[in-house]
């Protein structure tokens, strides 16, 4: 009698178990088909465009103003590149000017005054590059290293601020604190020394664009560094204080490679943009040093094509621009690639 009724007994609980099992897993996937049928799509069936659009039309929103910049300003205008190969008179338009050729190019490479904005705005980007590139990085370095989240708001709110200033600002101040007749000469007069004026000095002018650039925007790009480093894994710091690493082997070790790809790819972007040094800070200033030494390719671009009429060969410093922009962020994504590092774009492999 046990001999069957304990089988019995033993597959009714088992049956009874299963369907208290399953009653969970069924309330799972019903949850499932409700979360993927919420928008009207089934969870069987690919979605389509219209759809994906409907369903990220928020996040799509929110992209739409940089979008719409880069597609007016950088992406529209890329066909009045012709202008560099043609003597473009603007009431002819694109069709009925004249074809000139490479007539452009051999202009512009033939004007010394094209070859002095080329050295002034190599010797400001090289500066920037070299002065300027790592005070973000040192900056993100140290307001990390503060303990305080009082404190290192305080710091972030001081140092991100010049940003947010207009550039007739930032030379009026400077002019204020480093003009001839500013705060620092008539400091340096009282106590017997010869003024010296930043503003108006020809040799000083890269160092003093520099130090402009570097006091706005240094605060505002380390947010890019602080975000990488608080992207580092903190168990790593911790490992290597067990092993004993002091603060600086820490720093080595742990922190310069964790924000080292990030580190790349801004130097990379950066080179890219080396012939550009920003119309709006040169142009404020260039009067004041003349145009040997305050001549750049953006104001060059300014004066020789639009207030002179000179549409073809500003076209043609343009398209050399971009070309050389190019080139290099190129060359240097591979030189990265044959470091390890992945650069701006992976190398596919």
């Amino acid at each position: 009698m046990s001999s069957y009724s304990e089988p019995f007994v033993q597959g009714t609980t088992t049956q009874g178990d299963g369907a208290a099992g399953a009653q969970p897993a069924r309330s799972a996937s019903k949850a499932r088909r409700r979360a993927a049928s919420a928008d009207g799509v089934p969870a069987h069936r690919k979605r389509s465009l219209w759809e994906r659009i409907k369903r990220d039309r928020v996040m799509l929103l929110l992209i739409a103003p940089g979008f719409l910049y880069f597609v007016v300003f950088h992406w529209l205008p890329l066909p009045g590149n012709i202008v560099a190969f043609e003597d473009y008179q603007p009431y002819l338009g694109f069709i009925d000017s004249a074809w000139v050729g490479f007539d452009n190019f051999v202009k512009i490479f033939g004007d010394p005054t094209f070859w002095q904005a080329l050295r002034n705005t190599l010797v400001i980007t090289g500066l920037q590059l070299v002065l300027f590139f790592p005070i973000p990085i040192v900056l993100a370095l140290l307001l990390n290293s503060i303990m305080s989240n009082r404190i290192r708001k305080f710091v972030q709110s001081v140092v991100y601020l010049p940003h947010f200033l207009g550039w007739v600002i930032i030379v009026s101040i400077f002019g204020q604190v480093l003009g001839a007749t500013g705060v620092v000469p008539h400091l340096m007069q009282a106590l017997g020394m010869q003024p010296f004026e930043a503003m108006t000095t020809p040799w000083f002018f890269p160092f003093l664009v520099s130090i402009q650039s570097a006091w706005k925007d240094a605060g505002w790009g380390t947010i890019i560094f602080l975000a990488a480093l608080m992207n580092i894994d903190q168990e790593l710091y911790e490992a290597a204080a067990v092993d004993g690493a002091g603060p600086w082997q820490r720093m080595k070790t742990i922190t310069i490679p964790g924000i080292m790809p990030v580190i790349i790819l801004l130097l990379i972007l950066n080179l890219g943009s080396i012939l550009s040094v920003g119309f709006e800070q040169i142009v404020l200033q260039r009067d004041n040093v003349g145009a040997g030494a305050g001549e750049v390719l953006d104001t060059w671009v300014y004066y020789h094509g639009i207030q002179n009429g000179q549409w073809g060969p500003a076209a043609a410093v343009g398209l050399v621009k971009g070309i050389v922009g190019l080139a290099l962020v190129l060359g240097a994504n591979k030189v990265a690639h044959l470091f390890g590092q992945e650069g701006v774009y992976s190398s596919g492999k």
